[in-house]
């Protein structure tokens, strides 16, 4: 069964049976364990979805002994990204958008990670290339702990087109960099912004660079010289959310 048709954890099968029910088919729970597993079998009865005792070795098996925490969901079919012509309408519900844009971001773990800083921080929608990047994979997911069932993940084909399209519609574009002068909090993200990471080890690619507004960085007091993306992802969406807050036009 490819990976695209599993989500597991409880957190993610809770956000699935919470918003999108209809996405499972099958809720596999290990056998005997209660708690957790127990209470999201009740929550799919409910929902009138199949639950089946499984040992717990079968989930290894099928997760690839990932941390599955006593549940697995087969899906109906893997969770689709929105594409292109979804950000207009995107941007037109979202009174002063907040995205976040990860350039050839390749860990799945590290696109779930950012998928769920940018929930916690009200963001508008995550944005990706399509290719040479991480899509949702069920490592993604369970790593948003729920945010890729809340959180718009946009896949584009071209992403300086969509770029070009963002600040078309009014938003300045910011990207993280290690060597920037303009320290994260010396940059102003109040108004409608989209904030660029790159991917892991190479940062933001030439193009992407060249089309930002303004490029910043995360001051570092320590010996270590840069942090992870999804770690740098939230530092940078929560300095976002803080500006907001203290500003006239009130919280994000």
């Amino acid at each position: 069964m490819s990976p695209r048709h599993l989500a597991y954890g409880l957190h993610a099968v809770r956000a699935l049976l919470q918003h999108e029910p209809a996405a499972i088919a099958r809720l596999l729970v290990a056998g005997g364990e209660r708690g957790g597993p127990g209470e999201l079998a009740a929550l799919a009865a409910a929902h009138g979805i199949p639950v089946e005792p499984r040992p717990t070795a079968t989930l290894d098996r099928l997760t690839g002994h990932a941390t599955h925490q006593g549940v697995l969901a087969l899906l109906a079919s893997p969770p689709q990204p929105l594409d292109e012509n979804a950000l207009e309408g995107i941007l037109a519900q979202a009174e002063r958008p907040l995205l976040l844009v990860l350039d050839e971001v390749q860990d799945p773990r590290n696109l779930g990670a950012c998928l769920r800083s940018a929930d916690a921080a009200g963001a508008a929608a995550v944005i990706a290339p399509r290719r040479n990047a991480a899509g949702l994979t069920a490592a993604a997911i369970k790593t948003a702990a729920g945010a890729a069932s809340t959180v718009p993940f946009v896949q584009v084909g071209n992403l300086a087109r969509t770029l070009r399209f963002l600040k078309g519609a009014g938003l300045r574009l910011y990207g993280a960099d290690a060597r920037a002068h303009t320290s994260l909090y010396d940059t102003d993200l109040a108004p409608p912004c989209a904030l660029l990471l790159g991917g892991e080890g190479q940062g933001l690619r030439r193009l992407t660079r060249e089309l930002c507004d303004g490029l910043l960085s995360i001051p570092m007091t320590g010996a270590v010289g840069s942090l992870n993306v999804s770690v740098a992802a939230a530092v940078c969406l929560f300095e976002a959310v803080r500006q907001r807050r203290s500003c006239p036009g009130g919280p994000a």
